[in-house]
C-alpha cells in the first residue's frame, strides 16, 4: 500500500493506519436480538467513523474510528497491532451492542490505507506515457476501482473521454507538507476532529478552515 514506487506520489499520498476487530461466530439467539436480518454493510456517520459487517459465518467484523499516522510515514509489521486503538474499538462495540455483551473477539489487525488530501485519488501517466497510475481511494477504493481502471485506460490511450475531464481527474490532490511539518499538522487535526465529534459534529475554525480548502482528514 505504501510507498509508492513513483517518487512524485510521495508529495500527495500519506499512510494511514486502520484498525479492524472480528468477533466470534453469533449464535441465534444473539444474531434475534440485533435485528440484521438483510446483512447489509453498515458505517455510522461521524468524523472518526466505525464500518461494520456481517460474514457468511455470523461473526461481525468491526472497524474504523483511529486513523493514525506515525512520524516520517512509518510503515511496519509491528504497527499492525495497537492495544490502545483496538481496546477503543471493542469498547465503542459494546456501546453500540450492549446486548452482545460477552461476546468475544478472535482477530485483530491493522494495516495502511493511502490518503491524499481530499480523499479521492491522484490520477496521471508517467515514464512516457507508458504507465498510468491511481493512487490514494483512503480505502474506497472497491467502489472506485472501476472508474479508476477506465481513467487508467483512457489515460494510456492518450485520447481524451468524458472521464479524463472531470476534475478530480485533471487537478491533482493539494500537496501534503513534508516532515517535520507533517506530523503535527495531522495530530492537530486529528485532535480538532475529535473534539468536533464531542460536540455533536460541530466543527471549529481548523476544520472549517480546510473544509473551504477542499482538504481534510478523518477515518
Amino acid at each position: 500500500a505504501y510507498p509508492s514506487p513513483l517518487k512524485r506520489l510521495r508529495t500527495w499520498i500519506m499512510p494511514l493506519y486502520d484498525h479492524v476487530l472480528m468477533t466470534e461466530p453469533l449464535d441465534g439467539e444473539q444474531r434475534a436480538a440485533l435485528g440484521w436480518n438483510e446483512r447489509q454493510g453498515l458505517t455510522d456517520a461521524g468524523n472518526q467513523f466505525h464500518y461494520f459487517r456481517m460474514t457468511a459465518d455470523h461473526r461481525i467484523l468491526w472497524g474504523g474510528w483511529d486513523a493514525l499516522y506515525y512520524r516520517g510515514g512509518k510503515v511496519s509489521p509491528a504497527l499492525e497491532q495497537n492495544d490502545a486503538s483496538h481496546g477503543l474499538l471493542a469498547r465503542q462495540f459494546f456501546d453500540t451492542f450492549p446486548q452482545l455483551a460477552g461476546l468475544r473477539f478472535t482477530h485483530r489487525w491493522a494495516g495502511p490505507i493511502d490518503s491524499t488530501t481530499r480523499f479521492t485519488a491522484a490520477y496521471g501517466t508517467a515514464l512516457g506515457g507508458d504507465l498510468a497510475y491511481a493512487a490514494g481511494h483512503t480505502g474506497l477504493g472497491v467502489g472506485a476501482a472501476r472508474f479508476s481502471a477506465d481513467v487508467a485506460l483512457d489515460l494510456l490511450a492518450g485520447e481524451p473521454t468524458s472521464r479524463t475531464r472531470y476534475e478530480i481527474v485533471r487537478k491533482r490532490p493539494f500537496p501534503i507538507p513534508p516532515e517535520p511539518f507533517r506530523n503535527p499538522i495531522v495530530q492537530f487535526t486529528r485532535s480538532r476532529i475529535l473534539s468536533a465529534d464531542d460536540h455533536e459534529g460541530r466543527r471549529g475554525l481548523w476544520l472549517r478552515t480546510l473544509d473551504r480548502f477542499g482538504l481534510g482528514f478523518n477515518s
